[in-house]
């Protein structure tokens, strides 16, 4: 007997499970998948502890679940980590790919938006995010990155060049949101056989 679908959706920097995509793909799942479990973990501020925090998903589920990911921004960052250690499927949209030197530039107080905590970004954290860079994708198939060109945020050439292997959607326009992200909750899911 197969096991049940898990979706694990992995919001980004300052985000929340409240984020628009993280919603998308929910409202989706429960009007035409009501089969698959989404869980969207409202994921620590600092690296290591959001790291913790998605093992323990992993460890918890894997077992009785078929699991597939959705990671948005920083959350493709740690989905592409997970694909490593744990071989799941996952789709990327917008993924960060090297963090810590992006994030350089928030170091500091921070406060998040949706959750509004506050806390202090520091280098020894850009360290922590540098210590989960996926190198290579171990079943580049099995991973579907998703761009558009005018992400303000992200140069999204690089995800393209890293990993390259991947299957790979790139839209001209949009931006770090990714603009119309309706249009892929079904493909997603297909794609992730779930």
């Amino acid at each position: 007997m197969s096991k049940p679908s898990m979706l694990i959706y992995i919001h980004g920097f300052n985000s929340s499970p409240l984020s628009h995509k993280a919603q998308v793909m929910l409202r989706y799942c429960e009007e035409h998948r009501p089969d698959i479990k989404v869980v969207v973990p409202k994921l620590p501020n600092y690296p290591r502890e959001a790291a913790l925090c998605l093992e323990a998903l992993m460890d918890e589920y894997q077992a009785n679940y078929h699991i597939g990911l959705v990671g948005s921004s920083l959350g493709g960052y740690f989905s592409a980590w997970l694909h490593q250690k744990y071989g799941v499927a996952a789709v990327l949209v917008n993924p960060a790919v090297k963090p810590y030197d992006l994030l350089v530039d928030y170091l500091g107080p921070q406060q998040n938006p949706y959750t509004h905590e506050q806390y202090e970004l520091t280098e020894y954290h850009m360290h922590e995010l540098k210590a989960l860079d996926c190198m290579i994708l171990p079943e580049p198939k099995r991973v579907w990155i998703l761009s558009q060109t005018d992400d303000e945020v992200l140069d999204y050439q690089q995800a393209i060049a890293k990993y390259s292997d991947a299957v790979q959607t790139v839209e001209q326009g949009g931006d770090h949101s990714f603009v119309n992200f309706e249009r892929y909750p079904e493909k997603i899911v297909q794609f992730l056989n779930l």
